[in-house]
């Protein structure tokens, strides 16, 4: 073709492909290009890693981000990105991101990934944004839709249950539907649903042992015919198990290269009748539209401001730390006064991304140290000891001394510690939830120099708080803060900026508290989800167990009030009204959360969960009504017997507040729920047939006058009685129903 030429439509292109050109075409070229087929004018498409900045590897390439990448601007990991709560703030980053992958020729940005927090131990935490969907899947929709929003794909991952490093290739996640639906899947259906990424990415691990590039129902079933999806399915780097069942099932193209052993095993298949070529066409049509998406931005790469993405990447990392604690109102610290002592390597050498695959070459890095020493520039002295080496085991006597020094001679010290690289990263999972032991003993020596303590953290995962948080003034986590991050800390130290983070995750007190323990990470290639829907603040919250810091919580350096709530029915659902007010002395960002609990179900339901959530900001004095609005399915559980969502008729409660365990206002609601009927069938219990609308009447009349009737109803025994299937009670001697009726009866109550 010419560049004159307009390109052929993906259709026409399609007829135009040989068997083989159609196998290859599902088959990478390298480790981060497609295949193109020059003849016919389909170009190679470059994908590359993020997802919270772009990866473009310039020479050569890997998937462990071991060979360097062109500079670009490294936004904060999405554990800091979810507790923004800030869904337009999301969105311009997913906008600066996709400006900045189009001026690189790019046209697939791999990320966001969803994957829920199910464990604290989870090596690639720091990646994946909450342990609720409901937060999680609202926050990737947005960076989604800023991403595509300048003419280029994302890669929704990992699809799906991929919540551990531990044999992450092989092993088995073994979770029921139910809990698979409401936890593990919600997160990618919210974001399919409401953005389109271009591409979605299977998992590596397999579930309930069918692997994900390989199943059916994942890929096409649930993905595909119940969600809508209309792009393309690619594998994870190396996730591809049988190539040809993996075209069957709904795997579309599989990365990197398989230095054409897949290509090779297509057309076998095919030659073979053991893969249709409508299978094949499907999966190459979904290439081809891709292609066809990403034309006009190879054609018009354009370009971004180094200095803007910076500055946004400064208040993303502004918005994403949590204030956890604050006593006596250490922070902010005053402009003016004695010295303040700067303790910690990270201070000056920030940690500011994760390990693996997402490694960002950053545009340029703030550290805090810097940052502070301007802001206090002529009004405070700032001094500063590294107090420790980031990935030594051992701790270095003269480095201790020389903190202690520093803090005794100051009125205030502000110590920087964290997680060093290699305690998380794609491929391995934590050994456990503590700081480094060098880090706490540093720490119990400076606060016995000096009181006034205040700790700014560093980490990808939630780290244990106790005991020694209640030996300090006050916390900041500050995650893993991207390139600005120093900068950002310097803020909020300071008082620049006000802190509006709430934590997209619970810090359980220990480790040995959470839900996993047992089931973790698991064993001979199997791992048992045996918590089931209890995740997250869902199991803390339903067991009453006391935690260093609950989901949703972060501090301010001002106050807000919460009132009038009130239900009213919306164009959209039932929409939740509530009026929050400033009524402190500086202007702030209140995050406004809405649970929402079932608390007479006919199935076990946590608590309470989150459903709806709005970020306001406020001036002093300022009040302003917020409106969150909950559709139907913020009131569902997934029915296994209807295989449907279902709301279940009776009394809901609605709880507003700033945590999930700081609930300002409530109030209940009745809803008539769908009438669901379950299914019955000749081995249902008893209790089942009876408490069917039509089945259940006939059988009460069978009963009635009967000795049966008695012992079914009686209220010592009849519980026992009806937990027997029907069928077998057919057989008893006497019972007025017989076998051969059921069919009659089940018949009647299917058309009933």
């Amino acid at each position: 073709m010419t560049d004159t030429d307009v390109p052929s439509s993906p259709a026409e292109l399609l007829a135009q492909l040989t068997l083989e050109e159609k196998a290859a075409l599902l088959d990478g070229s390298d480790f981060w290009h497609t295949e193109p087929v020059q003849r016919l004018g389909i170009p190679a498409l470059m994908v590359t890693d993020g997802p919270h900045g772009l990866r473009k590897q310039s020479e050569g390439g890997d998937h462990l981000g071991l060979n360097a990448s062109v500079p670009a601007t490294c936004f904060p990991p999405a554990a800091g990105l979810a507790s923004s709560w800030n869904v337009e703030l999301l969105q311009r980053v997913g906008e600066a991101l996709g400006r900045e992958t189009r001026a690189e020729k790019v046209s697939v940005l791999l990320g966001p990934g969803v994957n829920m927090k199910r464990s604290p131990l989870c090596g690639r935490n720091f990646e994946y944004f909450s342990e609720d969907p409901v937060l999680a899947g609202d926050l990737a929709a947005a960076m989604v839709a800023g991403v595509q929003s300048q003419g280029v794909g994302t890669s929704l991952k990992h699809y799906a249950a991929n919540n551990q490093e531990t044999q992450r290739m092989t092993i088995s996640a073994d979770v029921d539907e139910r809990t698979l639906r409401e936890i593990y899947l919600t997160a990618f259906e919210r974001v399919v649903k409401k953005a389109q990424p271009w591409t979605v990415m299977c998992s590596y691990n397999r579930i309930n042992g069918v692997y994900a590039s390989e199943d059916p129902w994942l890929l096409t079933r649930v993905l595909r015919e119940e969600w809508g999806f209309e792009g393309l399915v690619v594998s994870d780097w190396g996730a591809v198990n049988v190539r040809e069942d993996g075209v069957r099932a709904g795997l579309d193209l599989e990365m990197p290269s398989s230095s054409g052993a897949g290509t090779r095993r297509i057309v076998e298949a095919v030659n073979a009748g053991t893969l249709s070529t409508e299978a094949l066409d499907k999966a190459v049509l979904n290439v081809l539209n891709l292609v066809e998406k990403a034309r006009a931005a190879l054609a018009d790469p354009g370009s971004f401001d180094v200095d803007a993405h910076h500055a946004l990447a400064r208040e993303a990392a502004t918005q994403s730390a949590v204030l956890l604690k604050n006593e006596q109102n250490a922070l902010p610290l005053a402009a003016t006064g004695g010295t303040v002592a700067v303790v910690g390597e990270f201070a000056r050498t920030p940690r500011y991304q994760g390990a693996g695959s997402s490694q960002v070459n950053p545009t340029r890095l703030d550290d805090a140290l810097s940052a502070l020493t301007a802001q206090f520039q002529g009004s405070r002295e700032v001094t500063f000891a590294a107090g420790y080496v980031p990935e030594s085991e051992e701790a270095a006597e003269e480095l201790v001394s020389q903190a202690v020094a520093h803090a005794a001679a100051a009125e205030v010290v502000v110590v920087f510690l964290g997680l060093p690289a290699s305690y998380e990263s794609e491929g391995y999972d934590r050994e456990h939830t503590n700081l480094p032991p060098t880090q706490l003993d540093l720490l119990e020596r400076v606060v016995a120099a000096n009181p006034n303590v205040v700790v700014v953290l560093a980490n990808g995962s939630v780290v244990n708080l106790e005991p020694w948080q209640h030996s300090v003034k006050a916390v900041l986590e500050g995650w893993l803060g991207g390139q600005a991050g120093g900068g950002a800390v310097a803020d909020l130290l300071c008082g620049v900026a006000n802190p509006s983070g709430k934590l997209a995750e619970t810090i359980p007190v220990n480790y040995r508290d959470n839900p996993t323990i047992g089931n973790f990470p698991g064993e001979q290639g199997h791992v048992r989800y045996g918590e089931g829907l209890l995740v997250g603040y869902r199991w803390y919250d339903a067991r009453s167990l006391p935690v260093a810091a609950a989901f949703g919580h972060g501090l301010s350096y001002t106050t807000f009030e919460y009132s009038d709530l009130q239900l009213q029915a919306g164009e959209n659902g039932l929409d939740v009204h509530v009026t929050i007010r400033n009524s402190g002395d500086v202007a702030g960002s209140e995050v406004v959360q809405v649970y929402v609990a079932d608390t007479e179900a006919s199935v076990s339901r946590p608590d309470a969960e989150l459903k709806g959530f709005a970020r306001v900001t406020l001036e002093p004095g300022e009040s302003r009504e917020v409106v969150v609005t909950l559709d139907e399915r913020a009131f569902s559980f997934w029915h296994t017997t209807a295989g449907r969502w279902v709301v279940e008729g009776g009394e809901f409660g609605v709880r507003v507040g700033a945590s999930s365990r700081d609930i300002r206002l409530a109030t209940t609601i009745e809803l008539p729920g769908d009438g669901v009927v379950t299914p019955l069938a000749q081995d249902s219990e008893a209790e089942e047939w009876l408490a069917h609308p039509s089945a259940g009447e006939k059988v009460r009349e069978a009963l009635e006058g009967t000795a049966w009737s008695e012992m079914m109803f009686d209220p010592h025994n009849g519980q026992m009685m009806r937990a027997i299937p029907l069928l077998r009670l057919t057989r008893f001697p006497g019972f007025p129903i017989a076998e051969s009726d059921l069919p009659k009866l089940l018949s009647e109550a299917d058309a009933s």
